[in-house]
């Protein structure tokens, strides 16, 4: 059966030689929210880079049923989305309008197919009403929700986000928490929060010197103390003596 995602054996070195990842196997079923859990510098970033397509090494990346190759990347990336680190990475124009629009408008939509998609991401993020304000007069948690607004309008199957909750204050990570909660895509998120994974997530897979640990039900993967902490992590407080919190 087709997944959403599939990496087989995947390995990448950077070009100073480097392992960045060494053969990860990984699949994530469409409507899962998977959690890259592991310490700065295991790769899971080099791993979200991989499976959109943006570095290339041995093994094999498909992204629904499509094996990523130079004559269909395009198309694979039509299906997949990926919200940047930083998110005035992807906020480069004078308007938030003009970000959100940015991806519609260069996959050849009309005017109002394109208007239409910017006010449903707008809205689905929690930004509606905004679409004229400069993105640098927005929050840190506005601008995440931005971020992800600009991945929203071109109708991605699957996104994946790259320590998402970077730099937010506890309000602001509850709202991106709910924000998440309530998109039907695929999720896959990078992060070194443990309290924010357990709350995002279904499934978890830890990564650690380029290599997928183990990976399963997130209350499994996090309420293991010792897999945890043997990769410099913490059991999630949701997951501690087996008591998930509301």
């Amino acid at each position: 059966m087709v997944k959403a995602i599939e990496v087989e054996n995947f390995s990448y070195k950077y070009p100073d030689g480097t392992i960045a990842l060494n053969g990860v196997t990984l699949d994530v079923e469409y409507g899962e929210r998977l959690a890259l859990i592991g310490p700065n510098g295991a790769g899971k970033s080099t791993l979200l880079l991989a499976i959109t397509g943006f570095v290339r090494g041995t093994g094999r990346v498909v992204i629904d049923g499509m094996g990523i190759t130079n004559g269909n990347l395009k198309k694979v990336r039509s299906r997949i989305g990926c919200c940047l680190e930083n998110p005035e990475d992807q906020l480069f124009m004078p308007t938030l309008f003009d970000d959100v629009a940015f991806g519609p408008l260069n996959m050849g939509l009309d005017s109002q197919q394109v208007k239409q998609r910017v006010n449903l991401a707008l809205a689905e993020v929690g930004l509606a009403g905004m679409a004229e304000r400069a993105p640098h007069h927005l929050s840190a948690g506005q601008k995440r929700a931005a971020a992800i607004a600009t991945v929203l309008s071109m109708s991605p199957k699957i996104i994946t986000l790259d320590e998402p909750d970077g730099s937010l204050d506890p309000r602001n990570r509850d709202n991106l928490v709910k924000l998440l909660a309530g998109l039907s895509q695929t999720l896959v998120i990078a992060t070194c929060n443990m309290d924010f994974a357990a709350a995002v997530s279904d499934k978890a897979a830890v990564i650690d010197g380029g290599r997928v640990i183990a990976a399963g039900p997130a209350e499994q993967i996090m309420s293991d103390s010792k897999l945890m902490t043997s990769h410099g992590l913490e059991v999630p407080r949701k997951f501690i003596n087996g008591y998930s919190a509301a």
